[in-house]
């Protein structure tokens, strides 16, 4: 157990106050002194998550983010994040393009990650205030998993999975936990205006449709129709396809939000699905041209009548950066 900062007693702080009371001889005409819970209320916000409330920092100045695609948020807002995952413990950190100048501004450092967990001593090292983690895939069980270590080192905030849009994610880490709603709803503004000018300029193919993010040893998954980008797709009248529901699929992690499917699975659950569109998992791992070279997913509809698409591995998870993004490439592919 990490040890905490040490409050001074309630009886410290009583003969504070009645030293202070004497010196000003008691006086009506004092100045009154502000109450303790007005002063809290300056400096410290109270989040209601999961795991229960936490109180955290007002303003933040040492953020830690364990999950890279909820770091976006936090540049985007231009809080400091001094420490954050990389997008895939496999693969060599490098900070999105989409972050801009934030984590250079911020002298954001790289967590060590993995199937096991975090790098707890490296996160105690970097003196956070304030540890943001959770989301969606697995970042979400590792943090769950840890909370307590977590909360040792500073007030944690996990983002729950039911938070499964971009949208939900953050609204919750720009109003709850950071007291910023108006902040959100300017950008929330923007993106819906964004939307509704590319729903109105392009042709939307057959639907339903479905989304698949494949492995460099071409595993692939199928992302649930009801979180993240098949929901962004949903709002642009890329209707999902039940899939998961159909099928009663379950996440290859806890708290994931994709399926593993086996080669029978796409030849069969696939097979009918009017549009589909292909991602790499983690990096551009494949494309439909390449994957139109296999029996399996040549014989399914979507390929039969042209109606499968690639869309870039990061549109998987999302941002308000990202999701603007996507919004461009929709419209470049169906103008």
């Amino acid at each position: 157990m990490f040890p905490r900062s040490r409050k001074p007693s309630v009886a410290c702080a009583a003969a504070l106050l009645g030293a202070t009371l004497l010196l000003t001889g008691c006086s009506a005409a004092a100045a009154p002194q502000a109450a303790p819970s007005a002063v809290a209320e300056q400096t410290e916000r109270t989040v209601t998550t999961e795991q229960g409330s936490v109180t955290v920092p007002a303003s933040p100045e040492r953020v830690v983010v364990l999950n890279y695609a909820l770091a976006g948020y936090l540049y985007d807002l231009d809080v400091p994040v001094v420490g954050t995952t990389s997008e895939d413990f496999d693969h060599k950190p490098e900070f999105s393009e989409f972050w801009g100048d934030g984590p250079q501004e911020s002298e954001t450092e790289f967590i060590t990650w993995g199937m096991d967990g975090f790098d707890m001593e490296a996160v105690l090292e970097l003196e956070p205030d304030l540890i943001l983690a959770g989301g969606l895939g697995l970042p979400n069980g590792l943090a769950t998993k840890s909370y307590d270590q977590l909360s040792h080192i500073a007030p944690t905030v996990i983002v729950g999975k039911d938070l499964a849009t971009w949208q939900d994610q953050f609204a919750f880490i720009a109003d709850d936990v950071l007291g910023r709603g108006d902040d959100y709803d300017n950008r929330l503004t923007a993106y819906e205006d964004r939307v509704a000018e590319v729903k109105a300029a392009i042709d939307v193919p057959a639907t339903p449709a479905s989304v698949l993010t494949i492995t460099a040893e071409g595993t692939p998954y199928l992302l649930f129709e009801d979180a993240g980008l098949p929901q962004e797709l949903e709002a642009l009248g890329f209707t999902a396809a039940p899939l998961v529901q159909e099928h009663s699929l379950e996440p290859y992690n806890p708290g994931g939000d994709m399926a593993t499917l086996s080669t029978e699975q796409v030849g069969q659950q696939l097979a009918d699905v009017p549009t589909l569109f292909i991602t790499g998992f983690n990096t551009d791992t494949t494309d439909v041209a390449t994957l139109a070279e296999q029996p399996v997913w040549a014989g399914t509809r979507a390929f039969t009548e042209g109606h499968a698409y690639d869309l870039p591995y990061w549109t998987v998870r999302g941002d308000y950066d990202k999701a603007l993004a996507l919004l461009d490439i929709i419209e470049d592919q169906f103008s």
